[in-house]
């Protein structure tokens, strides 16, 4: 699967933003990844982005317009979720995505 590239440089930048340093790529589940220390932060599925948001934040993110179940195997994901393009297409929005993502990622140690 091909990912949306204009979207792949927004996360790019905004990572950048969020968290002060350039994040590590890798091509993962047929899109692109990104990882912060080893760990997977975030990712860009086709045009929507793929947000790891951690199982505490997971119920309260699912409710926000846009946010989906992430599900490849016929059961969802456990804080993974699928994000609309539609409800990323604002920077502030992609933006406050990224956030939640780097806010769970940096408790992980690094690999």
């Amino acid at each position: 699967m091909a990912f949306d590239t204009d979207l792949a440089l927004r996360v790019r930048e905004g990572l950048l933003t969020v968290s002060g340093a350039l994040p590590d790529e890798k091509r993962m589940f047929g899109g692109l990844c990104f990882m912060i220390a080893g760990n997977m932060c975030c990712g860009i599925l086709g045009d929507r982005l793929m947000a790891r948001v951690g199982p505490d934040a997971y119920s309260t993110l699912l409710a926000k317009a846009g946010a989906g179940e992430m599900d490849f195997t016929g059961r969802p994901m456990k804080g993974m979720l699928m994000i609309d393009a539609d409800t990323v297409a604002d920077d502030a929005a992609l933006q406050d995505w990224l956030s939640h993502c780097f806010v769970f990622v940096r408790t992980l140690p690094p690999k």
